[in-house]
């Protein structure tokens, strides 16, 4: 059994100079893809159910999903709630067989963030669950804009809410589809230089893969997630699945054809963390 934490896998990684890659998940073949790809690199996983995916699929199912994977997998895999919105939503979470949780309050002012995370936090950890928490507001490509992280916050954030992880605003961007300008070192060494909580990137797909690999190696980011570029990869899989044989019409044989080229792209990805 391989099933973990989110603390399980980001801690040796903090202490030994490497990222986990949170890897967003939409259904059974791209779960399938990428513990698939994280067996074939060696290297742990963490698996992501964000908003939309579980706009589709009920967390109870998605939980039995991702223990099942985990507990027949090779290396280690964490089962973890991505942008929880409410503490129900977490509890549910847990109540599924989640490992993780993240909850995301970085919209709120920063004292209402600070308690709401603290007691899902603390919920979470009764339980033997991890928790991450968000502080400075990440953005959306062609949508709203990021709310940079300010250091003493974080410090602040990172000691009254107990949280195992702390996501960050540094000039990541979420669902961006190309490499952007590249992230704010000189911000993220100054919240280094605070707090020993593992950092982690939303919006990882828009990092430069330079700079990905460089922070992995030689920063506190711990976790990076990614999930647009490798839904691209998908979307191109499916599309040539679709397209080679104009009579098949069974969906099992056709969303089949997209798991190896998924864990291909998957396994690019997870090599950029620094791990090998």
């Amino acid at each position: 059994m391989t099933l973990a934490t989110l603390s399980d896998v980001l801690q040796p990684a903090l202490k030994d100079g490497y990222a986990v890659a949170g890897l967003v998940c939409l259904g059974w073949e791209d779960m399938l893809a990428y513990v698939s790809a994280a067996e074939s690199v060696q290297c742990p996983l963490i698996l992501q159910a964000g908003p939309g995916c579980r706009e589709h699929t009920p967390l109870p199912v998605l939980g039995a999903m991702f223990r099942h994977l985990a507990q027949n997998a090779s290396v280690p895999v964490v089962a973890h709630l991505d942008h929880g919105y409410s503490v129900e939503e977490c509890e549910q979470a847990i109540a599924a067989g989640f490992t993780s949780v993240m909850y995301d309050g970085s919209r709120k002012p920063l004292q209402q963030n600070i308690d709401e995370t603290a007691h899902i936090a603390q919920l979470a950890h009764a339980a033997g669950v991890s928790c991450e928490g968000e502080i400075g507001f990440v953005g959306y490509a062609d949508g709203e804009e990021s709310d940079g992280t300010d250091p003493s916050e974080a410090a602040k954030f990172a000691i009254d809410t107990d949280v195992d992880a702390m996501a960050i605003s540094v000039g990541n961007v979420h669902l961006q589809q190309d490499d952007g300008d590249g992230l704010d070192i000189e911000r993220i060494r100054a919240i280094e230089s605070v707090t020993s909580v593992p950092l982690v990137i939303h919006g990882g797909s828009g990092v430069p893969e330079a700079q990905r690999i460089e922070l992995a190696n030689t920063s506190a980011i711990c976790k990076f997630n990614i999930g647009t570029e490798l839904r691209m990869a998908f979307g191109q899989a499916l599309r040539d699945a679709v397209g080679s044989d104009a009579k098949r019409f069974d969906r099992n044989a056709i969303l089949k054809d997209t798991i190896i080229p998924l864990s291909g792209a998957a396994q690019s990805v997870l090599r950029t963390m620094g791990k090998h």
